[in-house]
Order: structure tokens, then sequence, then C-alpha cells
């Protein structure tokens, strides 16, 4: 009976180590084709505006006139598309009037710089003098220098004499407003909240919760600065200056660097970490105008002004889809194979 209790263990170590290689080879290839394929799946989107407001106030009207008034009136748009194609042709019509439309979506680390790089060297390999960029702009802020990157990014904009307004529906705080401030000219909604100038850093302690487990926690480090406060250590009055000193330091980069594209603002006022809405940041001058982006849309589709939303998109495909099972799979054998040690 013991015989066949060992022999039966062995056996089924055997096949699990069976399944185990074959479940990491399964996930490896696919991995090396979704990685070979990656490329492919990267896509650059360009949706007209200008054909979207039409249809949406096409509909409208086929509900609100009469057949002869909407035949009128298709008539009367025909004309007007034809004499705005003749222009073309004949090389009459305004160059370099093109809005393109990009959206930032911000979270702590601001992730969606990854799109907007692409997406404005897109814009950047196209455009022509005269055309802008309106930037939908929604972020309560994050890490420093993940807001920097993003507000560089916006930089390579107005370096190559591409006018940038970002509009603010809802919210540009702290790193957010980090990036709008490098706008030729920024927009907020009423309700908006803008502004927080300000560095904020939390540390949790629990130095006295090892203490009392009798745990000892030893860091060793090489420079006298180069660990402050920490997680786990007792940390000095010494280290609690240091850390203010480098949070008053990033501090000061801030204000210099949104008093260098808003030279109008009174900075010491308005980089106490305070935020206010839409209509008291204008009053701050924080802002330039209070309106929504879609005032700024349909404003530009009345002026003939050709509006392209532009969106840089990876796509999850079957491969992609794939990956993620066979991923799935060799955990689930790694789990069972740990269980049963």
């Amino acid at each position: 009976m013991i015989e066949f209790a060992i022999d039966y263990g062995l056996f089924l170590a055997k096949a699990a180590t069976v399944v185990l290689a074959i479940g990491l080879l399964v996930g490896w290839l696919v991995s090396a084709i979704h990685h070979a394929r990656s490329m492919s799946q990267e896509q650059l989107e360009v949706r007209n505006i200008n054909r979207r407001l039409r249809r949406m106030a096409d509909r409208l009207y086929g509900e609100l006139l009469s057949k002869r008034q909407l035949k009128a009136h298709q008539k009367q748009r025909k004309a007007e598309e034809k004499r705005r194609a003749k222009e073309e042709k004949l090389g009459k019509a305004p160059a370099g009037r093109r809005l393109f439309v990009l959206d930032f979506d911000g979270d702590i680390r601001a992730s969606d710089v990854a799109h907007m790089r692409d997406e404005i060297t897109a814009v950047l390999q196209v455009a022509e003098a005269g055309d802008e960029v309106l930037l939908r702009l929604e972020s309560a802020g994050g890490m420093v220098h993940s807001y920097g990157l993003a507000a560089s990014q916006l930089k390579r904009l107005r370096d190559n004499g591409v006018r940038l307004t970002v509009a603010v529906d809802k919210l540009a705080a702290s790193g957010g407003y980090m990036m709008a401030c490098v706008a030729d000219h920024i927009v907020a909604a009423p309700f908006a909240i803008i502004g927080s100038i300000g560095v904020v850093a939390q540390i949790p302690n629990f130095n006295r919760v090892l203490k009392d487990k009798h745990i000892d926690y030893e860091l060793h480090t090489a420079g006298d600065h180069k660990r402050t406060l920490t997680i786990f250590g007792e940390n000095s009055d010494a280290a609690r200056a240091k850390f203010r000193q480098e949070l008053e330091a990033t501090h000061g980069l801030f204000k210099d660097f949104v008093a260098r594209y808003r030279s109008e603002l009174d900075i010491n006022a308005v980089a106490t970490g305070e935020h206010w809405h839409g209509s008291q940041a204008l009053e701050r001058k924080l802002v330039d105008e209070i309106a929504t982006s879609d005032d700024l849309l349909l404003k530009a589709a009345r002026e003939e002004r050709p509006v392209f939303e532009i969106r840089y998109k990876r796509r999850t495909g079957f491969v992609a889809r794939l990956a993620g099972s066979a991923t799935a799979g060799v955990r689930s054998v790694l789990h069972m194979l740990l269980k049963q040690r």
C-alpha cells in the first residue's frame, strides 16, 4: 500500500510537471505572437466632427421641417458644399484653419500620456500655419514626474507654432493644471474645478507596531539623504525637515512653471493649494474664458473650420485574449503545485 501511494505520488508529480511545462510553452508562444502582432493592433483613428454635427442637425431638421422646407434646406446646403469644394479646388479656401481635437483623461500616473504623445506626433507631421489643437482635459493630478512629461508633450505643440487651446469641462487640478497652463488659451465650464497648485505627500509609519511585536527593522543607506522618511523605521526630526524641504523645492518648481506660461497671474496668491470653480478661476486669471468644449466645437463648425477628432488606440484582438487565457492557465497550474507542497 505504501509503495502504491509513493508510485501514485510520483505519477502526479510527473503529470503536474508536464502540464506546467506545456502551459509555460503555450504562454511563451502566445506572448511572442502577441508581441509580433502588437504593432498591427495600434491604430490612429480620425473622425470628422463636421459630418457628425451635420448628421445630428439633419436628423432634427427631418422632424421639424415640412417636406418642402426640408427640400429647400437640402438644396441650400448642397449649394454651399459645392461652393466650398470649388474654392478648395481653386485654392481660394483659407488654409491652415483645421482644428484637431484630442482627449486626456488623467489618473494618478498620467497613463493617457502614452496615447497623447503619439497623437501629438501625428498632428505635428501634418500641421500647417494657422492650425489649432483643442485638448479636452480632465484630471485631478498625480505624480509630479508623470504630469511633467504630459505638460512637456503639450509644449511640443507650442514649440512648433501650433496654437493650443485647453478645455476643462469638469476638473483640471494640480498636475492637471500643470498641463493646462501650457495652453495659449484655457477655457473652463462655470463649475469646473481649477487650480490646486501645490504638492502633497502622505506616508504611513508602522515603527511603533513593529516595536510592540518585538520586530527589528534595519535600513542601510549610502548618502546622508538617500532616504528621509521611512515606512517601517523610526523617523527623526531631521528626516522630516529634509522631506519638507524637498516638498517645498518641488512646489517652487511647480510655481515657476505655471508663472512662465501665465505671466499675468499673481502666482503667490493662487499657488496655495486651493482650487476654484471656473467663474472664480476666471477672476484670478487661471483661465481665459467660460465655456464648454462643446461650445468650441460648434463654433468652429459654424465658422466652416474642418474639425477632426484624433484617437490613438491599441486594440485587443483574439491573440491578446488567447494570451490572457494562457497566462491564467499557467497561474492555475502553479497554484495547484503550490497547494500540493
